[in-house]
């Protein structure tokens, strides 16, 4: 289960981008500039993960991100 988070998460690994148009998964222990973790959080399609884990967010609908994941899907 996701909940939306306006700050940005201490204690998780994975923070959702929950805008339509993008919907991926970031990991935040390897996020890369082009991820724009601030700017998802400001926009407020921030979201994190209960449980904290990859497969987690794959079954909500997520995609990797490309940059600090890989391996995307689309």
């Amino acid at each position: 289960m996701s909940t939306s988070v306006t700050t940005r998460p201490t204690g998780k690994r994975y923070l959702g981008n929950r805008n339509p148009a993008s919907m991926e998964v970031h990991d935040l222990t390897n996020e890369k500039a082009q991820c724009q973790v601030p700017v998802i959080i400001r926009n407020g399609h921030g979201v994190v993960f209960s449980p904290d884990i990859l497969p987690q967010a794959h079954s909500e609908g997520f995609d990797n991100c490309r940059w600090c994941i890989g391996d995307s899907r689309r």
